[in-house]
């Protein structure tokens, strides 16, 4: 029998992106998937290092695999193993680790693994990789992570993603929509737009983001793009307009901020101000005052002072955006902050971000509210839970509805009827969408 492979993911779109293609190689390659519960002979676990739990994430795991498989084989890819991969050796049970480039050869590689005990490490020197390899999600949802861009060149100095990743990289345009076509063959409806500086997208190759946006317009077979996240030096006007007026592309954008002081903004090496920041919210709201606005913020940075983050919440208070996501900063190795004076206690920059979200649930239920009594379309996700399924609306409301599996994958219109306990808006459904 094939010998079988479970994979757990941590971290953000883009690594899901990358799980699901991986899994599609090895499955290729004779490997068979199955859940991470029923026990795998190699189970491969996709890290993060955004925050310092990198480490206590990783280990949980690899212990809660080898519950269900004590003679499994342990692989630990992604940014985390780019960067600590002595670390990751440490780990009891992990055989192998594998940089930011060798997991796509994670086929080939396993054929290396030694069956001594000893941990493989391959982990090659990321300012060498210069190689885009494309990726995308499909089966697990009614949407698709699509990766369209990697790396990134801008060494924010709380950042270690440019040394997880190297630089900044994308594939053609024409190349890139050859692969929404292969996404569209798939049955899904929605495509959402993923890399770790998307709007860098072209850089060097005389493409820009906004040329791969009017490209995919045009793209057959997938009704909505969505756009993650997205700096705001990079949101152009020109961008703004085409979604206002776009038929696929949705009415929603996540736009990291980080902080609201322009002192906090130079310390971090950001490439914006306030000023700028403000602009985008306005002219966003001026053409779609429906859009669902997300915003990355960054709590307790070193010389954050108390009015500094008061700053930042009086900032967040007045725009006009629908929710946050918030940080609080987490020291990284090899990265400017580290070395930055005026450290804020980790008791205060948890008190902030308890604040911070507290105003992200005022934020998100003003903005469910403003668009109860509206239209709009729903695209309904397979997962069933107690009973109920949910979705979400082109401006990012989150759907909930009694299961029905008629629904799954269905855009269907629905006006706004009520928001219920679970913070989640009740429908009234109007008419299923003949989109196939």
């Amino acid at each position: 029998m094939a010998q079988s492979v479970a994979f757990y993911t941590l971290g953000c779109k883009l690594n899901f992106s990358e799980t699901s293609t991986i899994s599609r190689q090895m499955e290729t390659n004779g490997f068979r998937q199955i859940e991470f519960q029923q026990g795998a002979d190699i189970y491969v676990i996709n890290t993060c290092s955004v925050t310092d739990h990198a480490d206590k994430k990783c280990r949980k795991v690899v212990k809660e695999a080898l519950k269900y498989n004590s003679l499994a084989k342990i692989v630990v890819i992604g940014c985390y193993a780019q960067l600590k991969p002595q670390e990751i050796a440490t780990i009891p049970g992990v055989n192998m680790v594998l940089g930011a480039s060798e997991k796509f050869n994670l086929v080939e590689n396993l054929t290396k693994l030694n069956q001594e005990g000893q941990v493989l490490i391959l982990n090659e020197n990321i300012k060498e990789t210069n190689v885009f390899v494309p990726g995308f999600s499909v089966g697990e949802r009614t949407r698709s992570f699509m990766k369209v861009q990697d790396g990134c060149d801008y060494f924010c100095s709380f950042c270690t993603i440019p040394l997880a990743r190297g630089k900044s990289r994308s594939q053609t345009v024409i190349e890139t929509l050859k692969i929404a076509e292969q996404i569209a063959l798939t049955g899904v409806k929605e495509i959402v737009l993923t890399g770790v500086n998307l709007g860098d997208f072209g850089v060097g190759q005389n493409e820009t983001f906004f040329d791969l946006v009017k490209a995919l317009e045009n793209i057959n077979g997938i009704e909505r793009f969505r756009i993650s996240s997205i700096e705001p030096n990079l949101l152009t006007d020109e961008i703004i307009h085409f979604v206002a007026q776009s038929k696929k592309f949705v009415p929603h954008f996540h736009i990291p901020l980080q902080s609201g002081s322009d002192d906090i903004l130079k310390l971090m090496r950001r490439k914006y101000l306030r000023s700028l920041y403000t602009n985008r919210v306005n002219t966003i709201k001026t053409l779609m005052p429906y859009c669902c606005i997300g915003v990355d913020v960054i709590v307790g940075f070193p010389q954050e002072t108390e009015q500094a983050f008061l700053e930042t919440y009086t900032f967040l208070n007045e725009l006009d955006i629908s929710y946050l996501h918030v940080f609080p900063y987490s020291e990284r190795a090899n990265t400017t902050a580290r070395k930055l004076d005026g450290v804020v206690p980790v008791k205060i920059r948890m008190e902030r971000a308890k604040q911070l979200r507290i105003l992200s649930e005022k934020k998100r239920h003003k903005f469910y509210t403003e668009n109860l009594g509206k239209t709009f379309t729903v695209l309904y996700e397979a997962e069933e839970n107690k009973g109920v399924m949910h979705g979400f609306t082109e401006n990012y409301i989150k759907i909930e509805t009694p299961y029905d599996p008629l629904l799954v994958n269905e855009l269907v219109d629905v006006q706004l009827l009520e928001i219920n306990s679970n913070m989640n808006v009740i429908p009234l459904e109007l008419t299923t969408c003949l989109h196939t």
